[in-house]
């Protein structure tokens, strides 16, 4: 028996709706493999500073982010390899920029609108 084999559903209708409607399996591998790669401080930080600055040398990352050269080389090569960010060299200089294709919404709602939700404090509404 499989975690999927089951002899008596409570409830078959809400069973049959919710796989409906779920996405398939290898889209949310492909999404939480993409959030992964967000769910890192520094990491989210670069690619929020490559959003609002275009382009960015591995000196300047560091500089901005108040991290270790180190630190930023080794988030830019994850980032690289997953897809999100590509280079530009100029001379012996290599900027890196987000991907043409780097998610929109990936961008609107995780880097912008949860950052916004994540500073603001929570609205006291006198309820205990």
């Amino acid at each position: 028996m499989t975690t999927t084999d089951h002899t008596h559903p409570i409830d078959p209708v809400r069973v049959a709706h919710a796989r409906e409607r779920l996405p398939p399996a290898d889209a949310t591998t492909r999404l939480t493999g993409l959030l992964s790669m967000m769910a890192d401080p520094v990491r989210l930080r670069l690619i929020y500073a490559l959003d609002v600055t275009e382009e960015l040398c591995v000196g300047d990352l560091a500089l901005a982010l108040d991290v270790s050269e180190d630190s930023v080389s080794y988030a830019l090569r994850l980032l690289r390899a997953s897809g999100l960010l590509v280079t530009r060299k100029e001379g012996r200089v290599v900027y890196n920029r987000l991907a043409e294709d780097f998610p929109a919404p990936l961008r609107d709602h995780c880097l912008r609108q949860l950052m916004a939700l994540s500073e603001d404090p929570p609205a006291d509404d006198g309820v205990q």
